[in-house]
């Protein structure tokens, strides 16, 4: 009875606050607009709170973890080339596919709570003159996460080289982003609520219209997913690996379905260790180090959906996306899928990161953008979790033929 208790299916239960909430959102009575605000007010400022500490902590803990690379030889540095080299090609496609598609063209987007003003672009040179926070505590407060990504870069640089005498920061970084993991995951139990009134806001303030637009972007991302899957890493599994890309995603089948259910690409690492070594029969040096390492930092189809939503966003409110700004987004992308946790919702404090270095109003497309993201968050891990398999694959023949 107690175990039963314990299965409480955050997935399901956020599919069912969906549509539940799309249903309503079409006859919401004006009554209820009030107290659903407050719920969706009070379920994004709590997952809003954490969104700096955990991206901060995780950027510095996993830049420590992967300074063992001189430790660890050629299977990390690899897995590394292979990780950041596909976000980054990942990441630029979900920036320009949108673009030629043309969506988020010809509708408009009401916001559903508080407006702020959209941040600037001020352009790439001037970006790249104030990468460097003159006081790290005012980029926190002031929310510029560029600054805070590149002071996490130092802190964890700076980790590494002193070693030992660092180990209390590192442990202090650790503390905090556990902690930052434990209340985000207690605020993801109040997902399917939050999702709920958040979706019936944006449907009675856009209509059907926007959604219909949303469901096409999902349609699209989801076209690309599976694009991405089987040509790049079907691709790079046959012709780097050696192996047969259909048996190979007959071997990964139960790790990928796991993905797809859970959204994280952390809970499914027992079961992809399994797959790689049972099935495939990758050593166990190359999974114990290729698989933790890709779900810290092979964030693939994540940089996809940032992309894509930054891009759909920008086009709906009729904001320009530069090739400046592109740029920085795609360099920024990169750079947080470091940071990225692979939990369920680990992508909503990427996306919060991201959004306003592309000028784009936070408040406004925060609810919109959480309305869908269980949607594009299960495509999304599957497609990761892919990527650290396929990396595995490619290495053990890539290793073994260089020996």
């Amino acid at each position: 009875m107690s175990e039963k208790k314990k299965k409480y299916n955050v997935t399901l239960w956020i599919v069912i606050g969906l549509f539940a909430g799309i249903a309503l959102g079409l006859v919401l009575p004006s009554w209820l607009v009030t107290p659903f605000t407050v719920i969706s007010s009070i379920y994004m400022s709590a997952l809003r709170m954490m969104i700096y500490p955990l991206v901060f902590t995780s950027l510095v803990v996993a830049i420590i973890g992967i300074g063992s690379i001189a430790k660890t030889g050629k299977i990390s540095l690899h897995a590394l080339l292979w990780y950041t080299g596909t976000t980054a090609f990942a990441s630029g496609l979900g920036l320009i596919l949108p673009r030629l598609l043309h969506l988020g063209e010809g509708i408009t987007i009401t916001a559903t709570g508080t407006q702020v003003e959209a941040a600037t672009f001020t352009g790439l040179l001037d970006t790249l003159q104030n990468l460097i926070p003159s006081n790290p505590f005012l980029s926190f407060t002031e929310g510029n996460m560029l600054q805070v990504l590149v002071f996490a870069v130092i802190i964890g640089l700076s980790c590494l080289s002193l070693k030992e005498k660092a180990e209390p920061v590192r442990n202090l970084c650790q503390s905090i982003y556990d902690i930052s993991i434990f209340v985000v995951g207690k605020v993801m139990n109040f997902t399917p609520l939050g999702v709920f009134t958040t979706i019936a806001l944006v449907i009675h303030a856009n209509g059907t219209a926007t959604m219909i637009q949303l469901a096409q972007v999902m349609i699209a991302m989801y076209v690309v997913f599976v694009l991405y899957a089987v040509l790049v890493y079907g691709g790079m599994v046959k012709f780097l690996g050696k192996y047969n890309p259909i048996k190979f995603f007959k071997d990964v089948a139960p790790a990928a379905l796991h993905a797809f259910g859970t959204c994280s690409s952390n809970a499914t690492l027992p079961i992809s260790m399994q797959c790689a070594t049972e099935n495939i029969g990758i050593p166990k040096e190359i999974v114990s180090l290729t698989l933790p390492l890709g779900a810290t930092i092979n964030m693939d189809a994540v940089s996809i959906v940032m992309s894509f939503m930054i891009t759909f966003f920008a086009s709906a409110l009729g904001i320009p996306v530069s090739i400046g700004t592109m740029a920085t987004v795609l360099a920024a992308n990169v750079l947080l899928s470091i940071g990225t946790p692979g939990v369920p919702g680990g992508a909503i404090a990427a996306f919060a990161a991201l959004a306003p270095l592309a000028g784009l109003p936070l408040e406004q497309i925060l609810g919109v953008y959480i309305s869908v993201n269980t949607l594009a968050d299960m495509g999304a891990t599957c497609v990761n979790v892919l990527g650290d398999l396929a990396c595995s694959t490619v290495l053990k023949q890539t290793l073994s033929t260089n020996r």
